[in-house]
């Protein structure tokens, strides 16, 4: 007999990744402790209270065995991404490893998330890879619940962010045959929901259930309803003969996705991904559609504002307080800044933005563009923000406010844009090992470009869009320290 769920113990592998990432909150909220299997623990960051990263290589058998003490249900998210050529040999050595762990723990379920396609001898490497995968977790003795998912419809998951750049940079697009085959997109949040409901499932047997959006479409039709979810018109070119070799090139020149990566969409994508059963309704989730899923997708997005606090890649390791990297279409640059002083006067200096404050270094070219604005249509640079405390909504001259909090300010941009601008500044304890640095000063600024012209815009201003703030994240920091040097 399993105790209540909320006293069981879970692991959780590929918590780095995005569809760990995305069910962790849920996961600590329904387990008593989430053990989060990683080689790298440094990736994971403001990780919930109950749940810990474990240093662990799941290639390596006895590397793991620890990990699995005194466990009861276990996420299986691990995939290669085709990195090598013998990535098949590897996902099935480091499934075998995570099976033999799984069965000497005598865990009571493993939820495994695998690729949906027809069943063809015709399949890619990668679908045979992930369904492989799948009988060796089944041969370890542990009920196995595998879902069978199609494309995800979600910011982060790769085929969509591959779609939005592509519908985002590309006035014109080709379209060669694979991007008509069938295919039936899950929404991120359907998809959680059948992961989650999964842990619950009281099934002794193994199950493979296969899941997917209340619609079938093609790529085709994605990238069309992406369009219009942005007000994109974009137009389409058929080549039909086009090889799945040179669409992977094209998707590494004008997506996030690097080769390999962009191969293994086309190769997902040559395949009917449709489900051809109803035995996943036993979980009662209610699925959207495309047009749902991609409007929730962008809509989440954008009132989480949970990318604002995206920390840069590992391999940006610029040595100054500045980063800038890209976040699917999204343009971020962070400046983090520890320093000594009064946390509270810290707080009311990042407040102390706009109106007759002025901006803290030039503000005149604020009001040039400010002019600028006017004269398109814009609303123009107001000159005027309340004297007390901001709340969300209040105007601060050509912006708004999007979250204000004791120690955070979020401003939108009100100008006309080719895109969707915000200016984020926070005030937190620092964790400098100088214990003569108190607090950390973030400012982060996010822009997501609206089409070509939005690309061209961020670049062509990017010069002197990084010299304003990186004189007003100083000119802020200068404020900071003068006041605690005369309070000593």
């Amino acid at each position: 007999m399993n105790p209540p769920i909320n006293q069981q113990t879970v692991i959780l592998t590929g918590a780095t990744g995005y569809v760990g990432n995305l069910i962790l909150k849920q996961l600590s909220q329904l387990f008593k402790e989430v053990r989060c299997i990683t080689r790298d623990p440094s990736k994971l960051t403001n990780l919930p209270k109950n749940a810990v990263a474990i240093k662990a290589d799941l290639s390596k058998k006895k590397a793991i065995t620890s990990a699995f003490k005194n466990a009861d249900i276990a996420y299986y998210f691990v995939h290669s991404l085709g990195e090598t050529d013998d990535f098949e040999e590897i996902e099935a050595q480091t499934a075998a490893n995570f099976a033999n762990a799984a069965s000497n723990a005598q865990l009571s379920k493993i939820i495994y998330l695998s690729a949906l396609a027809q069943n063809s001898k015709s399949n890619s490497a990668h679908m045979s890879s992930r369904w492989k995968v799948g009988e060796i977790l089944r041969n370890s003795g542990v009920p196995v619940t595998e879902f069978r998912a199609s494309i995800v419809i979600g910011t982060g998951s790769m085929p969509f962010e591959a779609v939005r750049a592509l519908v985002e940079r590309l006035p014109a697009m080709i379209i060669p045959r694979w991007v008509r085959q069938p295919l039936q997109p899950i929404s991120a949040e359907d998809l959680s929901k059948y992961l989650i409901t999964a842990a619950s499932y009281n099934d002794r047997k193994s199950s493979i259930f296969e899941i997917g959006g209340a619609d079938v479409i093609t790529y085709l039709d994605l990238i069309k309803i992406y369009a219009r979810s942005r007000g994109l018109k974009r137009f389409m070119i058929n080549i039909p003969f086009i090889s799945p070799s040179l669409s992977s090139h094209w998707l590494r020149i004008f997506t996030p996705a690097h080769f390999r990566i962009g191969r293994r969409i086309v190769d997902s994508a040559l395949h009917k991904s449709v489900i051809s059963n109803d035995s996943a309704k036993i979980f009662n989730v209610k699925v959207m559609s495309t047009r749902e899923a991609v409007a929730s997708a962008l809509s989440n997005e954008e009132k989480r504002l949970e990318f604002i606090d995206a920390n840069p890649p590992l391999r940006n390791n610029n040595r100054s307080n500045r980063s800038h990297w890209q976040l699917g279409t999204r343009f971020i640059e962070k400046r983090v800044t520890s320093i000594k002083g009064d946390i509270e006067y810290a707080s009311s200096t990042i407040k102390s933005v706009g109106g007759s404050y002025g901006w803290f270094w030039a503000t005149w070219l604020w009001r040039v563009r400010g002019a600028l604005d006017r004269m398109v249509g814009g609303v123009g640079y107001r000159m005027g923000r309340p004297l007390g405390k901001l709340e969300v909504g209040d105007k601060v001259d050509f912006w708004v406010v999007e979250r204000s909090s004791e120690k955070r300010l979020t401003l939108r941009a009100e100008m006309r844009l080719p895109g969707d601008a915000l200016f984020d500044l926070k005030v937190a304890c620092s964790n400098s090992p100088n214990t003569q640095k108190n607090i950390e000063l973030t400012q982060t600024v996010t822009f997501n470009p609206r089409g070509l012209i939005g690309y061209a815009y961020w670049f062509g201003l990017l010069p002197i869009h990084t010299l304003v703030f990186d004189r007003i994240h100083n000119r802020m920091v200068d404020r900071i320290q003068i006041h605690t040097e005369a309070k000593l």
